[in-house]
């Protein structure tokens, strides 16, 4: 497999996942809800990643949300996925206190042409206050299947300027697994008071990622499947094969798959640095629809990797441009 092009002097740093780890910009982010007049958080987060352990010992507290975020996903016999909201699995059986988050519809932009897209500031922020969640608020976040709407709506979370919120290592499956409560009442909200600070530079459009394709600074990291990547299944439009000069981090090579929890930061690194991704200059995550990529994004975060961009389109959009170039490993 070849890798990114590197610039020397960029190094990684190498957190502990559900460790100590502090999560991107906690500091920085508390000083800034302060000097806007926010209560500080009751809770903070100890790192981006936290295990069912620290979640037990905190639920019920001040100041804490907790967010099932699970979307029903299931591959097609002839090809695609079912994409459906997880809320029926959520009344049968959550964290006790979380509130359901639909990914699908309430935190998206119904009026875009891809599932997951990105809404504007506004109305996300204030899908965020109708689950609780404020600017001193702290939030856990977890879904039922592989993580990965977990890490999306923490990124989302992140863009908007909101830094205290940590994803729950092994979601749902490890804490049901432990034999730890569940329960299938829906809570009481008191609605949060959320204001967007974005950060425009944790997306990319697609005329970046063209420029990117032959720049030696950024390096491109697509999190499908090895199968998608060669171009053996398609992804989108009937289309094969990834983005030029992309390398291939597939999510699901980050998590244990006998656990659902992230690999031990050495191995993480391991896998990232393999491909030339830990020294680039700038790593720009991608797959389908902006769901999976988060999976990389989220793990390249915990390990100290700065300037880490998500190409939320993907190769929806890019596969929709037959004008767009595609390349295989067959």
């Amino acid at each position: 497999m070849g890798g990114c092009p590197t610039r020397s002097g960029r190094r990684a740093g190498r957190g502990t996942p559900g460790g100590g780890t502090p999560a991107a910009g906690a500091t920085g982010a508390a000083g800034a809800d302060v000097r806007a007049g926010a209560a500080p958080a009751a809770v903070r987060v100890p790192s981006a990643l936290v295990g069912t352990e620290w979640l037990a010992e905190h639920l019920g507290r001040p100041g804490l949300v907790v967010v099932d975020c699970t979307v029903d996903f299931r591959p097609l016999p002839e090809g695609g996925v079912h994409l459906g909201s997880g809320r029926e699995g959520y009344e049968q059986g959550h964290i006790p206190g979380a509130v359901f988050a639909d990914l699908l519809t309430e935190l998206a932009d119904p009026t875009a042409p891809k599932p997951f897209a990105v809404p504007p500031p506004g109305p996300l922020a204030a899908s965020l206050e109708r689950l609780g969640i404020g600017n001193g608020t702290a939030v856990v976040l977890y879904d039922g299947a592989h993580t990965a709407f977990a890490t999306r709506l923490w990124w989302l979370l992140r863009w908007l300027g909101h830094d205290n919120a940590a994803v729950l290592d092994g979601g749902r499956r490890k804490w049901a697994a432990e034999g730890r409560p569940m329960a299938t009442d829906v809570p009481d909200v008191e609605r949060g008071r959320f204001v967007p600070r974005p950060r425009p530079e944790l997306f990319v459009t697609r005329d970046q990622v063209r420029a990117a394709v032959d720049s030696p600074d950024v390096c491109l990291v697509n999190a499908l499947s090895p199968e998608q990547h060669a171009g053996q299944v398609p992804v989108a439009h009937g289309r094969t094969g990834h983005i030029p000069s992309s390398v291939n981090v597939p999510a699901a090579s980050l998590l244990d798959p006998a656990t659902g929890c992230f690999l031990p930061a050495p191995r993480l690194a391991d896998r990232f640095a393999a491909v030339g991704a830990t020294e680039a200059g700038q790593v720009v995550a991608y797959c389908a629809a902006g769901v999976d990529a988060t999976v990389d994004a989220f793990a390249l975060e915990m390990l100290g990797v700065r300037n880490v961009a998500l190409y939320d389109d993907g190769l929806v959009e890019w596969s929709g441009d037959p004008a767009l170039p595609l390349a295989t490993t067959i």
